[in-house]
């Protein structure tokens, strides 16, 4: 959707919802678009054809608000999701100032979060590790097409890894989304989760994957950085043996979302680029530094 569209849906969204959206303030555009309204109100608009995503976020927000984990509070007195033409709209507390989480924080997130019972009053869904992959593969803007069927057959072969996982820890509830972006600290010291629309149930290790990458594939974290993290989780799932396949589907998945955004500047394109060589082998071994271009 172009920033015109999300605000229309935005501002029909509020009108039902009986908040003003006179003065929205867009805070970030990325998989959703979020705004910031008076009263100290986030607005979150989704993609097209999300509303599920939405609703189980929804519902595990209040569910980690009875089970004392502390995470965005969905705005109480409001029927949620909105959706406005199939786009789902939800609206929240806004968070006290606050920065990214430490790695050893996120650690300790996870930790308390997959020793959590699932919620007994809604079913999560399973992990979809590979949801809307095919879909931004497919409609890349700037992808040649050798590159995009090159990357629809790695999918095609990732997809039957995955099926073919060793065991490994019992499955849990997982954000799904679990890097540092998503744990903020406030200014009290609270650790706080955010993004809560890829909740599940599925292996420990998916989490634990998402710090563990930046490490061994994107350069970001350090080993010394890594090895807090691991003590603060108590296990490093790099010594796993399925280890390689999550990781790759991470990868694809990071490549997958700046395809997606690739016509919108020429350093997201540069990036996009970038990554599709990393994958397909063409810019040496890992770690590959990617770079976040927005």
């Amino acid at each position: 959707m172009t920033d015109d569209d999300t605000h229309s849906v935005l501002h029909h969204a509020c009108r039902r919802a009986g908040l003003d959206a006179a003065a929205a303030e867009l805070v970030r555009r990325s998989e959703n678009s979020v705004y910031r309204l008076p009263g100290r109100v986030i607005a979150r608009v989704g993609r097209s054809g999300q509303g599920a995503a939405a609703g189980n976020e929804v519902r595990v927000a209040r569910w980690l608000e009875r089970a004392g984990l502390p995470a965005v509070r969905v705005l109480p007195g409001v029927e949620q999701p909105v959706e406005v033409d199939g786009v789902p709209v939800t609206f929240w507390r806004a968070l006290p100032p606050h920065h990214d989480a430490a790695d050893s924080q996120v650690a300790g997130v996870l930790r308390r979060l997959h020793a959590l019972d699932p919620p007994a009053g809604f079913a999560l869904p399973e992990l979809a590790p590979f949801v809307r992959v095919r879909d931004r593969i497919e409609g890349a803007p700037t992808v040649s097409a050798a590159d995009r069927a090159w990357l629809l057959g790695y999918l095609a072969d990732l997809e039957t890894r995955l099926a073919e996982l060793p065991p490994g820890m019992a499955a849990s509830v997982v954000h799904g989304d679990a890097w540092a972006g998503n744990v903020v600290v406030d200014d009290g010291g609270t650790v706080w989760i955010l993004d809560l629309e890829r909740f599940s149930v599925g292996p420990p290790e998916w989490d634990l994957v998402s710090t563990a990458v930046r490490m061994t594939s994107f350069g970001t974290l350090d080993a010394a950085e890594y090895a807090r993290f691991c003590a603060g989780y108590g296990h490093d799932v790099t010594c796993w043996p399925g280890y390689e396949t999550l990781r790759d589907i991470r990868e694809l998945r990071a490549c997958s979302y700046m395809l997606q955004h690739a016509g919108g500047s020429d350093a997201a394109r540069a990036e996009a680029e970038h990554r599709v060589d990393c994958l397909r082998g063409r810019s040496g071994d890992r770690p590959w530094h990617w770079r976040r271009v927005f």
